[in-house]
């Protein structure tokens, strides 16, 4: 019932590439993690079952009071709140050793704000690991998106707190190439129909309904293009590369 476009559902088939895509950043985040856990932004838990067993406490937030209701009941032995964000003002200084923050920080309009109190609530040494779209891949304006980041503009971000920052990013085999192929030429077939380049000209609300209406239509589309290959997409399919200016998502690690 919380899966749109935006919300990429774990169990709708033609989100799966996204799925596998997002996943992944869980994946790559679980070989690293230790102690106590924070995760800004859980979701719908993703990837909990690769994340739980690498640390010894986890605490999520998240604005949706039902998901985080649902997600306590299934995993009590673990610390769920509702929350928006920023601040963080339930959350003590120095209290964890990593700090998550998956496909959020595109949404905070106080990206700033977020990044100081990440920083306060680590504790020393402690890691923020982060993921986010990298505009230079986007394929067309997000409307649920407040912004979107080049390396760049991230790195001078996180740098308003932490100075030791590792820069990666998401990119995959030659199967999501393939996808990201696909779903590039067909958004372009949707693309050349808005001649008055409404697309950056409305206001974000006003083009948040069409835009989710247009990706589902285009992600069953790629699901019955041979070419895209979109079920045989796995996660194993992505890796993290230090070439930020061709991934798909920027993955940052920085340290407190």
């Amino acid at each position: 019932m919380f899966s749109t476009t935006e919300i990429t559902s774990n169990t709708i088939i033609s989100d799966n590439p996204i799925h596998q895509r997002l996943f992944f950043a869980y994946w790559a985040a679980s070989q690293m993690i230790s102690g106590n856990v924070l995760e800004i932004g859980c979701g719908l838990g993703r990837g909990l079952e690769v994340i739980f067993p690498k640390c010894d406490s986890y605490t999520a937030l998240d604005k949706n009071e039902q998901l985080i209701e649902q997600l306590q009941k299934k995993y009590p032995q673990h610390r769920f709140i509702t929350h928006h964000i920023p601040p963080l003002e339930s959350l003590e200084d120095d209290s964890f050793d990593y700090v998550l923050c998956f496909q959020v920080i595109e949404h905070i309009p106080n990206d700033k704000l977020l990044i100081e109190e990440i920083y306060r609530v680590l504790r020393p040494t402690g890691k923020f690991i982060l993921s986010t779209p990298n505009i230079k891949q986007s394929l067309t304006r997000n409307p649920w998106h407040i912004r979107e980041y080049t390396a760049e503009d991230l790195e001078k971000l996180l740098k308003i707190s932490f100075q030791k920052i590792e820069k990666q990013g998401v990119w995959g085999n030659e199967k999501v190439e393939r996808y990201h192929e696909e779903n590039r030429k067909a958004v372009a077939k949707w693309k050349k129909w808005d001649i008055l380049n409404l697309e950056y000209r409305l206001p974000r609300y006003v083009l948040q309904i069409p835009y989710t209406l247009l990706n589902r239509i285009n992600r069953n589309y790629l699901l019955k293009n041979p070419n895209a290959m979109a079920i045989e997409i796995d996660y194993t399919d992505y890796f993290l590369t230090k070439n930020t200016e061709k991934a798909l998502d920027l993955f940052f690690i920085a340290e407190k």
